[in-house]
């Protein structure tokens, strides 16, 4: 009921998805400029059968939205120490079981310097591979792009990102931030 559902609105809505949804890894949601990414997105995984895993901050937990939050695959993340949630995700990410994370590497829907570097660590720690899924406004299209593995170049790494989201906006492409992470600088990149 929930994928054809997802296939309605998304069809109704008049954005079109594309690529293959993924049963295993760390999904890079970007670019993360409204908070109708992550509805866009729960279609787009619905529609392909999926449920996946959501990292959000447990601030938004409070009340009734947290039981929905955690009905569609949230899980309440301490900014501060957000440790114990991701030694559990890296248990249930190794099990062998399908596992598919979500995580918004922009980490807010403003305009910022840098990406968060959860997706790669977790996706190089657990040995996962890191989907580029995408959301792009001016096309009205949303998906997913192509997979690959974290190595020890981050720069190298981030290069490839940053080739695939070249040109995705968004849904307001003037809060769209330029794919880097701060591990780049460290490692001699820019």
């Amino acid at each position: 009921m929930r994928t054809r559902l997802a296939r309605l609105v998304l069809r109704l809505s008049g954005w079109t998805a594309v690529g293959e949804v993924p049963r295993t890894g760390v999904l890079v949601g970007a670019p993360h400029t409204s908070n109708w990414d992550f509805v866009m997105m729960l279609l787009i995984m619905w529609s392909g059968g999926v449920t996946p895993r959501v990292l959000i901050k447990k601030e938004l937990f409070r009340g009734p939205l947290g039981w929905l939050l955690t009905r569609l695959g949230g899980l309440p993340v301490d900014r501060a120490n957000p440790g114990s949630v991701v030694r559990e995700l890296m248990r249930e990410a190794r099990s062998g079981e399908p596992f598919l994370l979500i995580l918004a590497a922009e980490g807010t829907r403003k305009k910022g310097e840098y990406w968060k570097s959860g997706f790669w660590r977790i996706g190089r720690s657990a040995k996962l591979p890191i989907v580029l899924a995408f959301i792009d406004g001016p096309s009205r299209t949303a998906g997913f792009g192509p997979t690959l593995m974290a190595t020890a170049d981050v720069v190298a790494d981030m290069d490839k990102v940053r080739e695939f989201y070249r040109d995705k906006r968004g849904i307001h492409p003037e809060r769209r931030t330029e794919p880097r992470l701060r591990e780049e600088l460290a490692a001699g990149g820019s």
